[in-house]
């Protein structure tokens, strides 16, 4: 009689691998929340001349939810903050394994800059345009949540912000800060929230705390006008006294301090009683305008001149000139 010794060789089966992940797409939030984990092993081994598989019983494990989040701010540099205001945009990254909303609170009050400017709102990209659009997208609280933010999504977060009571000067600088938290909480990194993650899985904090913030810069750009009036007398008999006949040339300098533009500067002037506007006089910059309201920035007549500058830089100034006759 033959004896036969049994011998066992154990092997994993291929679906009990880890590494069979890796064949899957990677992602940056790494496996989703909710996935589960199936692993079963088998033993083989060979008795009476056949192979006897005998399985072990699986093993599933259900992935929870990592809580982490990434705040950046897109400006590239300062923002210029003018009399309109000024738009700071930001971007949340939701940097976990699971769809989250994500709590926003915003603070211009920061130590070591010059102003704190208002925020006038907060809003979201709701387009997806990357341009803030008043009306279209839609407003956040102060403190307020973003709607779910997939797994490795983004959403852009706009900023409206404003001088507010105290009008800065001109080139100076002001911090805000954007944070955005996890709305089912955040703490210490490893700190679990029994059952309030994804698809009923544990939530867990991530490394960034689930809390992250980033700082944006306004620059202050004011503009102010001046306008300066001269007037040059010319006589009928070659000297400069203002008796009838003469002739009067008015000339207006509009200057621009600081570092902001003006637009839409318009400066109108009334012909003086007592004087006649003659006519084919106005000029602007040295150069002719016609009297007429046609193509060109400037229009005269009995009643008066009217140039329209549109805009003007800071620093720069424009000078319009015309002439009146003192009636005789």
């Amino acid at each position: 009689m033959t004896r036969i010794t049994p011998v066992a060789r154990f092997a994993l089966a291929a679906s009990a691998l880890p590494f069979v992940a890796l064949a899957q797409p990677a992602f940056a939030e790494g496996v989703p929340a909710g996935t589960s984990i199936d692993n079963t092993a088998e033993a083989t081994y060979t008795v009476g001349g056949q192979t006897v598989t005998v399985p072990s019983n699986t093993v599933s494990i259900t992935v929870d939810e990592i809580l982490d989040v990434v705040v950046t701010s897109l400006d590239g540099g300062n923002v210029a903050l003018t009399n309109n205001g000024a738009v700071l945009t930001f971007q949340v990254t939701n940097t976990g394994n699971g769809p989250e909303a994500f709590n926003i609170d915003v603070d211009p009050a920061i130590a070591g800059d010059d102003f704190d400017p208002a925020i006038i709102r907060i809003a979201y990209d709701s387009d997806g345009n990357g341009i803030y659009e008043a009306g279209v997208d839609a407003e956040i609280a102060l403190g307020g949540a973003t709607p779910e933010i997939p797994a490795d999504g983004s959403l852009r977060i706009f900023v409206i912000t404003d001088f507010g009571p105290n009008t800065p000067q001109d080139g100076q600088t002001a911090d805000v800060r954007l944070t955005a938290t996890a709305a089912t909480g955040n703490g210490a990194p490893g700190t679990v929230f029994t059952g309030d993650g994804a698809n009923g899985t544990d939530a867990v904090i991530g490394s960034s705390t689930a809390q992250d913030d980033d700082l944006a810069t306004l620059l202050a750009q004011l503009a102010a006008v001046t306008l300066s009036k001269s007037a040059v007398i010319s006589d009928p008999f070659g000297g400069s006294q203002p008796v009838p006949g003469a002739t009067v040339t008015y000339s207006l300098v509009a200057s621009v301090a600081g570092s902001a533009s003006i637009a839409d500067l318009v400066v109108n002037d009334p012909i003086p009683a007592n004087t006649t506007y003659s006519p084919n006089t106005l000029t602007l910059g040295g150069a002719t305008l016609t009297d007429a309201a046609d193509a060109d920035a400037g229009q005269a007549g009995s009643t008066g001149i009217s140039v329209d500058l549109g805009t003007v830089a800071g620093g720069e100034s424009r000078t319009i000139t015309f002439q009146v006759t003192i009636e005789q």
